[in-house]
């Protein structure tokens, strides 16, 4: 049954609240293995009930789905996008993110450790230095990229993509796990705009051994992690002509992003 993208109460309404305070306390989840999925909103409908026995859902003045407007930088030859494509195990994305309704705003800086887990870090800074990296924000990605790699931060970089969606985050009750739905993505560079189908959800799954609970869940719906499916990499890959994405077919495909080339006519 299809079912309009503009009901949101199936999927927030059945769970229990939790403030950003409690969140904060409960864990900062900043070192996890993340599962990535793309599901459709008619299985994720089918997860909710489930879902809402395990998890409580962010909830800020009454509202609990939150708009991200994220800016990445890279260098001019997209080093951090290669890096991701060819699986280097060291690899970077920086990027500035502002959470609208709340009026924050942060450097982050994601990095992969030994292990494959996801370290993330970030600074806060002002609303309107968005888009910019100014001296205090580049030692911080310098800082961080050291602590983890032992080297000064290699690459020059610049605004090159931006992109806009819509958030809700789920937390355990136990505190150990998170997970994020994020629905409405708009893609923007040089001018140009393409948006994901909007019954499309991009999950991620956050959990110490990248087996919880929510994973436990999508399976046994038949939904499994779906590999590179990286924001970054596929919204570059889809708005950046010349760039090598063989590693990101699949991802794309699922998002329905890839453009295949029309069936030639049949021989008359």
């Amino acid at each position: 049954m299809f079912i309009p993208v503009e009901d949101r109460a199936w999927l927030t309404a059945p769970f229990a609240p939790i403030s950003l305070k409690q969140l904060e306390a409960s864990s900062g989840m900043l070192e996890r293995i993340d599962n990535k999925y793309v599901v459709n909103q008619d299985v994720l409908r089918l997860a909710v009930p489930e879902l809402a026995k395990h998890f409580d859902i962010l909830e800020i003045d009454g509202r609990r789905n939150f708009t991200y407007d994220t800016c990445y930088f890279d260098n001019e030859d997209s080093r951090c996008y290669t890096d991701h494509h060819q699986g280097r195990k060291k690899r970077v994305k920086v990027r500035m993110r502002k959470y609208l309704e709340t009026g924050l705003c942060f450097v982050e800086v994601k990095l992969k450790d030994r292990r494959g887990m996801t370290v993330k870090k970030r600074l806060r800074c002002a609303m309107d230095s968005f888009g910019t990296l100014d001296d205090a924000a580049l030692n911080f990605v310098n800082d961080v990229y050291q602590g983890l790699y032992k080297r000064v931060f290699p690459h020059d970089v610049s605004r090159n993509l931006d992109m806009r969606y819509q958030r809700l985050t789920l937390v355990a009750k136990d505190g150990g796990e998170r997970m994020t739905l994020d629905n409405r993505v708009k893609f923007l560079m040089d001018g140009d705009e393409r948006d994901l189908d909007e019954r499309l959800f991009i999950i991620e799954a956050k959990s110490a051994k990248g087996n919880g609970i929510a994973d436990r869940i999508l399976r046994r719906l038949h939904q499994h992690p779906t590999k590179h499916v990286s924001k970054y990499c596929t919204g570059l890959a889809t708005m950046s002509g010349g760039l090598k994405r063989n590693n990101f077919r699949r991802a794309l495909k699922r998002l329905r992003l890839l453009e295949e080339p029309a069936a030639l006519p049949l021989a008359a």
